[in-house]
């Protein structure tokens, strides 16, 4: 159980990861910091 809590964990911290270089890329491209 703990294992599987980690492996959840593990995932949507990934996924909140590239969500966060996902916007900062969009962001600097809209104003051109990019």
């Amino acid at each position: 159980m703990s294992g599987e809590v980690g492996g959840v964990f593990r995932n949507t911290a990934f996924i909140l990861v590239l969500f966060i270089l996902l916007v900062i890329i969009l962001a600097s491209g809209c104003f051109g910091i990019y």
